[in-house]
């Protein structure tokens, strides 16, 4: 298979249908709905559940249901709604559930699944930062792994890939091998800046994960967010806004490109980062720290 770095910095974005510069708001599409579940096309076994903007995959196999990520922080009924959407789908019991990894937007919810008879499996760091919340609702993992590991499940094996740190040092990438599918959650996303808030980030390290990720034997991604019909429109305006700020910044300063310190950005926030810098600088990192918070 061959890809670009380019598709690491916007993967799908040529595949998203964007509305015209004219629209009118009696041409804008309804909005979707709150909770929605969708076969992936060209696929016999694989659904996407979405619950406002996040998304789950689950497959359905010969023995029972692998299930992805509850995605129940913004609203706490998604959980059983994932459930009830999956038992809608097919009879067979829910055999798994797999966490992504440990943030709560993602993985928040999984109680529900507990309830229904699902073995839950998570990267081992998972374990580690959910224990000291006792969150009744966002239940431990059951088994946790710290590399590759093959899933089995009747007619369907499912692989869980752990790629080294990134967004967070707990994610897996989780590849349907038959289907030729990977799903991964805030690595690769559709339409906006991975991770912008970078609160517990590794962007050196992510880079050598993308490189693993695009070395991998796949043809289409599903993402742990969906995107928005708009979004290469804002991803462009993000981007333009901001180097324009960086331009001014390292002209007034006359610094050339900054190079981060640590590999982790955790701690090295705008306001520590600026420093003695001058006002161009300053509006640079705020307007950096603008768009981290709209993650």
């Amino acid at each position: 298979m061959k890809r670009t770095t380019f598709a690491i910095l916007g993967v799908a974005l040529a595949a998203i249908s964007l509305p015209g510069a004219t629209q009118t708001a009696a041409d804008k599409p309804a909005a979707p709905p709150v909770f929605e579940t969708k076969k992936v096309e060209g696929t016999d076994n694989v659904y996407i559940f979405r619950a406002g903007n996040a998304q789950s995959m689950f497959v359905v196999t010969s023995a029972g249901v692998i299930a992805t990520d509850p995605i129940s922080y913004a609203r706490r009924e998604a959980g059983e709604m994932y459930v009830q959407e999956i038992k809608k789908v097919t009879n067979q019991p829910i055999r798994y559930l797999i966490y992504s990894h440990h943030h709560f937007d993602h993985i928040a919810g999984g109680k529900a699944f507990k309830d229904a008879g699902a073995e839950i499996i998570a990267h081992e760091k998972v374990r580690e930062r959910l224990a000291p919340l006792k969150d009744p609702y966002t239940v431990l993992p059951d088994r946790t792994i710290n590399k590759t590991t093959p899933i089995q499940l009747g007619d369907t094996t499912i692989e869980l890939h752990y790629l080294g740190l990134n967004h967070s040092d707990s994610t897996l990438v989780m590849r349907l091998p038959r289907e030729r599918i990977i799903f991964t959650v805030d690595t690769i996303p559709v339409g906006s800046i991975p991770g912008r808030g970078m609160i517990d980030s590794y962007p050196l390290e992510w880079e050598d994960m993308l490189k693993k990720v695009l070395a991998m034997d796949w043809d289409r991604l599903i993402p742990g967010h969906p995107g928005g019909r708009d979004a290469r429109t804002r991803h462009d305006r993000h981007v333009s806004a901001r180097d324009r700020a960086v331009h001014r910044a390292r002209a007034e300063d006359g610094l050339g490109a900054a190079h981060p310190r640590s590999s982790r950005s955790a701690g090295r926030t705008p306001r520590h980062q600026a420093g003695r810098a001058g006002p161009a600088r300053l509006a640079a990192l705020r307007l950096r720290d603008r768009e981290g918070r709209g993650t």
